[in-house]
């Protein structure tokens, strides 16, 4: 049997994943989906269970609201657009390319400025993850295949970033950190396509979880074009595919 919810105050992934595990843990429900951006959660219950029932569930930071009310609420609040949601990344993205340019402007090399900005993308990238650490691994684990194995490896993975920013950026065994960008970067890959195959809305951890992004075909889009950029720089250092 079907029920549905809505249920306040969850703020990133690693809220998702408590409110769902405390959830599955009732007696009464069977499985338990649940919408970050939205709150609505999707019940398989062998019995109704009440609102009531359902907060009792949960500390006083989690509000449970009936169905037909979130409905309401969520009607009067306008939808943001994906353009809107995702301002925050391309203001990052136009920032990042600006700032290769003009480290590049003497020169105009194509090379160079690619290496600058792979180094400032992990470089901010790897600094937005660190604003929200404690939440992150559990945003992470939500898409990336190796996070979900190895948890340790979620934890690690900001700190990977700026470690690979300081190679490219002082330009320092390069060839390792292009075949580092390769894996680890077409790894998130598979697990982000898995997402948005699946129609699953999840947060996107690629600048943290501190702005509260949505998982689009913009993590993909940067994911590929620092892969493409990777596989074309690799030839320069000796390393044909």
């Amino acid at each position: 049997m079907k029920q549905e919810a809505r249920i306040q105050g969850m703020t990133c992934s690693g809220c998702v994943a408590s409110v769902k595990q405390t959830l599955e843990a009732h007696p009464s429900i069977r499985q338990a989906e649940i919408e970050l951006t939205s709150g609505k959660v999707s019940l398989e219950v062998e019995e109704t269970v009440s609102s009531d029932s359902l907060q009792a569930l949960f500390p006083e930071k989690y509000t449970v609201v009936d169905l037909d009310r979130a409905v309401s609420e969520v009607k009067e609040k306008p939808v943001q657009s994906k353009w809107r949601q995702l301002r925050p990344l391309w203001l990052v993205f136009s920032g990042i390319l600006i700032t290769s340019l003009l480290l590049n402007s003497g020169s105009w090399q194509r090379g160079s400025i690619m290496l600058d900005s792979m180094g400032l993308f992990y470089l901010v990238f790897g600094f937005f993850k660190l604003l929200d650490y404690k939440n992150f691994p559990a945003s992470f684990r939500m898409y990336d295949p190796l996070a979900k194995a190895v948890p340790a490896y979620a934890w690690a993975y900001p700190f990977i970033e700026l470690v690979l920013a300081a190679l490219f950026l002082s330009r320092f065994a390069v060839p390792l950190a292009l075949g580092l960008t390769l894996v680890i970067l077409g790894i998130t890959t598979y697990g982000v396509l898995k997402v948005l195959r699946s129609n699953t809305t999840i947060q996107c951890a690629c600048l943290g979880t501190a702005l509260k992004l949505p998982m689009t075909e913009a993590t993909l889009i940067e994911n590929l074009l620092m892969i493409a950029m990777a596989l074309w720089m690799l030839p320069a250092y000796g390393y044909l595919l």
